[in-house]
């Protein structure tokens, strides 16, 4: 009876091996990520040996139901993965080309994903990012106005699922490179892409990329959205807010935003010091929300004339969503249409709807380009030389036109032969040169 007790008790302690049937890559500018998709946590070792470099991870009581070599790792450096058994444990073999830092993060569950194991070999010498040089302040030449483009999500952060497993990461790269191309052909702007491939940035990288590698004017967040009634339909802009949301949708959508570093696996070094980043920054930010406002009304302004507007309204919502809290940017997020609506995901599915979307959010950005012009930029040179026009839209004042341009309303009168007070909306008034 003894012997069947202990060998009842050694057979319950006993742990069943965890079977891994799914494991992903995405290479990202400067690191590779390789993800263990686990029904529970696992242990784990790291190691890291040379001549040659190779990376060794140890799973135990684990084992892998997934084969390897479907992953495509060309453009990393990994040149080959083995995977064997050892007793009680799986270990896979990373042979490398060049020598990395390598780096493990179990990750807790959080919607859509179970328990994850990341596995990060950063690059020990990363290929530089391209930048983006500040012009010289004595050059005398027109400067480009920056546009910083940035895809939401991205990596392990799927963002919302539409019909037909449509992922909104991917939608929103594919509309993001569309309107890149767009602005580069436009005179006077350039763009530059925060994320340009299915790898994650955190929230606060995201900002950096922008505004201190490359000296961005504006920053544009784009986004798929997501309801649980699929009825929801209709394109938003949002910009941030910082004394709360302007509805409980404006704080819902804040909210999914900011949780995309938990679900995409962000060390703690590298996630964002909102408390700190409110000090230093409050005094300087309401200059670049009321401009941020204005930058929204523009694009939703163009996009109501291709797309449905959420609720029917041209209002900018505001919320306190981490990517916009720069001081030295005008920035606002995008959400192109509901990506759980089927007729929706449908359009942000067609490249045509895409080419669409990006033409009003450049044309947005153009518009405010010329009312907003920049001090050095060429669209003050633009101003200068050829004066401006401007369409009247709901809300506008000739004394508010005027003070905006920088003109008097006497002068603004006479340039357009107005007698009275009236004017409408849809009405394109001359701009008299400054």
């Amino acid at each position: 009876m003894a012997v069947l007790i202990a060998g009842l008790l050694a057979m319950v302690g006993a742990r069943a091996a965890i079977t891994v049937d799914s494991v992903r890559l995405h290479r990202a500018p400067d690191h590779t990520r390789i993800v263990f998709d686990l029904p529970e946590p696992v242990e784990h070792t790291l190691d890291k040996l040379a001549d040659p470099d190779r990376v060794v991870v140890d799973l135990m009581d684990a084992d892998l139901a997934f084969d390897v070599s479907a992953l495509d790792y060309k453009d990393s450096p990994i040149e080959n993965i083995r995977v064997g058994k050892h007793d009680d444990k799986t270990r896979v073999v990373f042979d490398l080309s060049a020598a990395v830092r390598p780096r493990t993060n179990l990750l807790k569950p959080v919607d859509p994903h179970s328990w994850r194991l990341v596995v990060d070999l950063f690059d020990s010498d990363p290929k530089p990012v391209k930048t983006i040089e500040e012009p010289e302040a004595d050059s005398g030449e027109p400067r480009q106005m920056i546009v910083a483009i940035d895809p939401g999500h991205g990596g392990e952060d799927p963002g919302a699922l539409g019909p037909g497993n449509l992922l909104e990461k991917e939608v929103v790269l594919q509309i993001a490179r569309k309107v890149k191309a767009r602005i580069d052909r436009e005179p006077g702007m350039k763009a530059v892409m925060v994320r340009d491939g299915d790898y994650y940035v955190p929230l606060a990288e995201r900002r950096r990329v922008a505004r201190q590698d490359n000296h961005a004017d504006v920053f544009i967040s784009i986004h798929a959205d997501a309801f649980t009634d699929p009825r929801a339909h209709g394109a938003s802009v949002f910009a941030l807010s910082n004394r709360g949301a302007t509805s409980a949708r404006a704080a819902y959508v804040a909210k999914m935003a900011n949780e995309s570093d938990k679900v995409a696996g962000v060390y703690e070094e590298e996630k964002d010091d909102s408390n700190l980043l409110n000090v230093l920054a409050d005094m300087r930010m309401s200059g670049s929300m009321a401009h941020s406002l204005y930058l929204g009304r523009q694009i939703l302004e163009e996009m109501g004339q291709i797309t449905k507007l959420h609720g029917g309204r041209k209002t900018v919502e505001q919320a306190a969503f981490v990517v916009l809290k720069e001081p030295e940017m005008v920035s606002v997020l995008v959400e192109t249409g509901f990506i759980s609506n089927r007729e929706e995901a449908r359009n942000l599915s067609s490249s045509a709807h895409q080419e669409k979307l990006a033409r009003s959010i450049v044309n947005g950005v153009k518009q405010y380009f010329r009312t907003h012009p920049a001090p050095g930029s060429w669209f003050a040179a633009q101003r200068r030389e050829n004066g401006e026009q401007h369409r009247i839209q709901p809300g506008d004042t000739l004394s508010g036109i005027a003070r905006q341009y920088q003109v008097s309303e006497q002068a603004l009168r006479a340039a357009n032969d107005i007698r009275d007070d009236r004017i409408m909306v849809g009405q394109t008034l001359t701009i008299p040169r400054s």
